[in-house]
């Protein structure tokens, strides 16, 4: 008996190990951002980049994405990124009613398999469509969405759910391989921060809220016939999207602004 109390506690310390992500001695730190900057600055452009305009997102989304401090910038050791109510013109000459900021790592950093991490505190309200996710780097060839996209968390409203869903050929848009998590009682996602997490390997991607695990996805769960598209690499997003055909639009109810707090992005491999 006590010989197999004793090959339980090792096997529930090893479970924890594994789920501890950034603690687990066997994951090495390869890229991050601690969003350290002068209060005010951008995201550093070695690398960021900044996704810029609106209207062809293809989510029928209301915001401009801009580069502007008032939408994205570092401030207190976090990279914020603000959604604002306000007439702007953008790039393509168009008005329009909301503005907000979107950053990748697209051409600067991209990896295949490892741990993918970010301690955020995400916003929320009617309309208000933060995310934390990754495209596949051949996004320019192979196209949208055969180049796979991880959405490691994507909140619509409900400070009680969050949402991490697979995108690829045959299993896209509203046919997404998707979880939704009910967060732990008391740890609205919004009064505070949580890590976000992919850890990701080959024929093989769990996502985990904090320590827990919330889905695991193997090429088992694909629809009969679609392909794994997750075998090379990817490269790093972080938005707030305003409206659009999943989430809904904005209300009177629906405060602004509304601010997504990131305070550190992590990537390891084994």
């Amino acid at each position: 008996m006590k010989i197999r109390l004793a090959c339980v506690a090792m096997l529930m310390a090893a479970m924890l190990s594994e789920r501890a992500g950034s603690e687990n001695p066997r994951w090495r730190l390869t890229w991050s951002d601690e969003f350290n900057g002068a209060d005010g600055s951008s995201p550093d452009p070695a690398k960021w980049k900044f996704d810029i305009g609106g209207g062809r997102w293809g989510n029928r989304e209301l915001e401009s994405y801009t580069s502007r401090a008032e939408n994205v910038e570092q401030r207190g050791g976090n990279l914020v990124i603000t959604a604002r109510k306000e007439e702007y013109k953008g790039i393509d000459g168009v008005v329009r009613h909301f503005t907000s900021g979107r950053i990748k790592t697209r051409g600067l950093f991209a990896q295949a398999y490892g741990r993918f991490e970010a301690r955020i505190q995400v916003p929320v309200g009617k309309g208000i469509w933060p995310a934390w996710w990754m495209l596949g780097e051949d996004i320019g060839t192979a196209r949208w969405p055969k180049a796979g996209e991880v959405d490691v968390m994507e909140c619509i409203g409900d400070p009680l759910r969050i949402y991490s869903t697979l995108h690829g050929p045959g299993y896209s848009g509203g046919k997404g391989i998707s979880a939704k998590f009910a967060v732990p009682s008391g740890e609205e996602v919004n009064n505070g921060f949580h890590v976000y997490a992919v850890e990701w390997a080959p024929n093989d991607i769990r996502f985990f809220f904090d320590a827990h695990l919330i889905a695991e996805r193997t090429p088992k769960d694909l629809p009969h016939g679609a392909v794994w598209v997750y075998d090379h690499p990817f490269f790093l997003l972080l938005n707030v999207a305003v409206g659009g055909t999943w989430p809904g639009y904005p209300d009177k109810a629906t405060v602004f602004p509304q601010r997504m707090l990131v305070d550190y992005v992590r990537v390891y491999s084994r």
